[in-house]
């Protein structure tokens, strides 16, 4: 997640964020590397068929990788069983609602306390476009999407060391960011500075599409004027009637602009995975885990713990206590095991399967995160600050707020996410009471929103690193460790094979879970045939 900077960045600094904002492909291709942001090679579902009768798999956990296994599996005809440690069904694809009841390690204990409708996607919170293999069982199972408003021009940019102190918008940003950049490179046209870089014929056409990017007047230089506040806004907005003419705004200095850091956010939306348009299901993220339930409930045995999964050369078995009957230690045989718990977890347990899937297993370490969903008494941020939907960002903790686009205009309360958080600010809050860290989040988002404190109703903090049943957010890969041990992690070790987000180059997002499972069905499919 990357985080606006206050100290004024070198000439080389600037330089390459003006690069990665001209064109996002080396921000891509970095994430690319960690096994993030990528576009996805979804083909269709599996052509499975003739499993040898009776051929039993067993699938521990039910996220949407071991549904899917389960219901593509049976499809196949083998004979699936689907063993979950938790007492619902969906995994890390959840939604919180009024009445619901969160208790962390240690004791911690929240109850949900929004109003009727309302509700806070603690895990995944937004579908890109190119996920098309979630997208494609979403259509399949009747999973009903809407659009996920990702970047609002109208939303806040927000740095302590930047303005003041102040937020400032989006769009006035960005326009003059674009603006001045834009002039700087005109100017080195005009100076013969990148003569050794292009033709005279590029030189034209180079000036002119800067004159056009970034809003630049006759003369090639960005000021204040109709054309800019065209692009950032009116100090008085256009109206009717004789007094109808605009007054145009204020240009932000250059320097401040330069020095801010808060071009981070602008590269933020360039990135392949937070582009337009993405999608959320209407009702809550967890519509999409109650639609995966409904082609395999029946599969599906709630309250498991497993602790033990050992194999020989006629099959696989699971102990796991059996939590819904006091703990009851039992067994579960089958011919084969599809293994979907999070590694964070699974390296914890007896796994008997070889040094070298061991050693992937133990490779991956799992993010902190932590996300904040707070009620408040009306939709302050529509009827005050005309921010419908989006993200602002700041670089206090909370890291950014996100506005619901779903209900918009509605009266009544509303939830937004407060604060979304990775790396040290996420061990921070998840250290805290949850009373405190709701204190933290107010204290931090009202310099963004002075109405906070007024407007705030109540509120839940949901911490992944204090999740018993995860242990983390999600799997980390690092260049180094993919390179070793991911296609161990993904191969067939004798009967078993894993699947989830962590045996994916999509890691963190539902799309890794999805084709992760159809990757290790056709696997287990081929084994189980002889073919490989």
């Amino acid at each position: 997640m990357p985080s606006a900077h206050s100290s004024p960045p070198t000439r080389r600094q600037l330089l390459t964020r003006i690069g990665t904002l001209a064109g996002s492909a080396a921000l891509y291709q970095a994430m690319t590397s960690l096994g993030h942001a990528q576009g996805t090679d979804f083909k269709g579902p599996p052509a499975l068929g003739g499993a040898k009768k009776g051929t039993k798999v067993l699938v521990l956990g039910s996220g949407l990788s071991g549904m899917l296994s389960a219901y593509e599996l049976r499809k196949a005809g083998y004979d699936v069983q689907i063993l979950e440690f938790q007492s619902r069904s969906g995994g890390r694809n959840i939604s919180l609602r009024g009445g619901d009841t969160v208790t962390e390690l240690g004791g911690a204990t929240q109850k949900v306390g929004f109003a009727p409708g309302n509700y806070i996607n603690p895990g995944p919170w937004r579908i890109p476009y190119h996920h098309q293999g979630l997208l494609h069982y979403c259509r399949e199972f009747g999973i009903q999407l809407e659009p996920f408003i990702e970047l609002n021009h109208n939303s806040w940019l927000h740095s302590t060391g930047a303005f003041g102190g102040k937020a400032v918008r989006y769009r006035e940003f960005a326009s003059d960011f674009t603006g001045f950049t834009a002039e700087l490179i005109a100017k080195a046209i005009d100076q013969h500075k990148l003569d050794d870089l292009v033709s005279e014929d590029e030189r034209d056409h180079l000036r002119t599409a800067m004159k056009s990017w970034g809003g630049l007047a006759k003369d090639y230089t960005y000021k204040k004027g109709n054309t800019s506040s065209l692009r950032r806004g009116f100090a008085r907005p256009q109206g009717g009637g004789i007094d109808g003419a605009p007054i145009p705004s204020d240009l932000f200095a250059r320097d401040d602009v330069m020095k801010s850091g808060l071009w981070n956010w602008m590269a933020f939306h360039e990135r392949l995975d937070m582009q337009t348009t993405m999608f959320q299901p209407v009702g809550g993220m967890d519509q999409i885990g109650k639609g995966f339930t409904r082609q395999v409930k029946d599969l599906i045995t709630l309250n498991c713990k497993v602790t033990a999964l050992h194999q020989d050369q006629k099959g696989v078995t699971v102990t796991y206590n059996d939590m819904a009957n006091g703990g009851a230690v039992r067994q579960a045989q089958a011919d084969y095991c599809v293994c979907t718990i999070p590694l964070s977890v699974l390296s914890q347990l007896d796994v008997q399967v070889s040094d070298a899937m061991k050693a992937a297993i133990l490779a991956v370490p799992y993010a902190s995160s932590v996300k904040m969903g707070m009620e408040f008494k009306r939709r302050f941020w529509e009827e005050d600050d005309q921010i419908y939907g989006g993200i602002s960002f700041t670089d206090q903790q909370i890291s950014q707020i996100s506005y619901p686009s779903h209900g918009i205009f509605s009266k009544g309360p509303a939830v937004l996410l407060g604060g979304y958080m990775f790396g040290p600010a996420a061990y921070d809050f998840a250290g805290m009471t949850p009373k405190e860290r709701l204190e933290r989040a107010l204290t931090q988002g009202t310099a963004i929103h002075p109405q906070y404190r007024k407007e705030f109703s109540n509120g839940v903090s949901f911490a992944w690193s204090r999740v018993p049943w995860t242990l983390g957010c999600c799997s980390m890969w690092t260049e180094e460790a993919r390179k070793t041990h991911y296609k161990t992690l993904c191969s067939v070790d004798n009967r078993v094979v894993l699947a989830g987000e962590h045996a994916s180059y999509i890691g963190c997002w539902q799309e890794g879970a999805i084709l992760s499972a159809l990757d290790a069905v056709t696997r287990l499919h081929k084994r189980a045939l002889g073919a490989a």
